[in-house]
């Protein structure tokens, strides 16, 4: 027999990165790896080599994997004929240091994609902000595949970077082929369920694990690169006409993202469809079958299509991320 699905939790899962920091540990429960820079916490990942888990209840221990082979209807709903996978991976990135200058591919670069993979469109909300925090997105305008290439001879890439410096809350898109990089800012980061990633220009440093170079991959960078996309900031949020105290942040083929703050009672998820929960401040409680499910800050909860909605009591006043997934057309 199989267990009943309910609103469901995941173990972060903490990734080594270069350049990483250690401030992902004031926003998550679980304590950081020892010494080690943490760039990445994976909350919610349908990969193969890092399947979230189920962090409490009767499926405590299930990868996400799993449920998606035994409950893909109870978890997508209507789209559960689409996706064999769960379509999204959700990150918070603690980028102590700048990332590596990169790229990722579309949907349609299928030669640049590992089969079964897809693209990777994403998009980035800044949780905090430093001294030195700069985001880099897409290109300047009049930068050409002759200049680019010459200015990483010749390591001076960022003079054709758009950068702009975040601050808290600014929310960023990055449409696959853009150009991009960061520094000196936590950040959420939703994206396609895809982890390639091609690094066009890596500041000349060294792994300090390794003490070489990181490997680099100009080519296939500079073949996925949409010099199209340019000049990019942050977006306008647009307040939304279907989730009280929302705004709606991104809404595109892959994902849709609302964040919602409320002192009150409020509906979170949305009917028949599946919905994921992030809480970036606060607290807050749902009841699903006569049991109590909490969410706190750093946690993600998936709310399974079988579900639907939920009254979200906070606790004082919750800062929620509710993203959903658009069916496929």
């Amino acid at each position: 027999m199989k267990n009943k699905i309910y609103p469901l939790k995941f173990e972060p899962i903490y990734q080594y990165r270069i350049w990483g920091g250690r401030k992902l540990e004031h926003l998550l429960s679980k304590p950081l790896p020892k010494d080690d820079p943490i760039g990445e916490a994976w909350i919610l990942s349908d990969r193969k080599d890092h399947a979230s888990e189920v962090s409490e209840g009767e499926l405590k221990g299930t990868t996400i994997t799993k449920l998606m082979e035994d409950y893909r209807y109870e978890i997508m709903g209507k789209m559960g004929d689409h996706f064999e996978r769960f379509p999204l991976l959700l990150k918070f990135l603690d980028c102590n240091e700048v990332l590596s200058v990169q790229v990722h591919p579309s949907d349609d670069q299928k030669e640049y994609i590992p089969k079964g993979d897809t693209g990777k469109t994403e998009a980035w909300i800044v949780m905090e902000t430093s001294d030195n925090s700069r985001i880099y997105a897409g290109l300047k305008k009049g930068t050409t595949k002759e200049n680019l290439l010459d200015s990483i001879h010749n390591k001076s890439v960022s003079d054709h970077l758009h950068s702009f410096v975040p601050k808290k809350g600014d929310a960023v898109f990055i449409h696959s082929g853009t150009v991009h990089t960061l520094s000196g800012a936590v950040v959420f980061e939703v994206q396609e369920n895809s982890d390639t990633t091609f690094r066009l220009y890596d500041w000349d440093r060294t792994d300090i694990k390794t003490g070489k170079p990181r490997e680099l991959q100009v080519d296939k960078a500079m073949a996925c690169i949409d010099f199209d996309q340019v000049d990019i900031g942050p977006i306008t949020p647009v307040k939304s006409e279907i989730i009280k105290n929302a705004e709606k942040l991104f809404d595109n083929e892959h994902f849709k993202l609302w964040r919602i703050k409320s002192e009150s009672e409020f509906q979170a998820g949305l009917k028949d469809e599946p919905t994921i929960l992030i809480c970036i401040e606060g607290k807050g409680s749902m009841n699903y079958m006569d049991t109590e499910y909490t969410i706190d800050k750093g946690e993600v909860m998936l709310l399974p299509a079988i579900i639907g909605q939920l009254e979200l009591k906070p606790q004082e006043k919750i800062t929620l991320l509710q993203i959903a997934i658009p069916e496929k057309k």
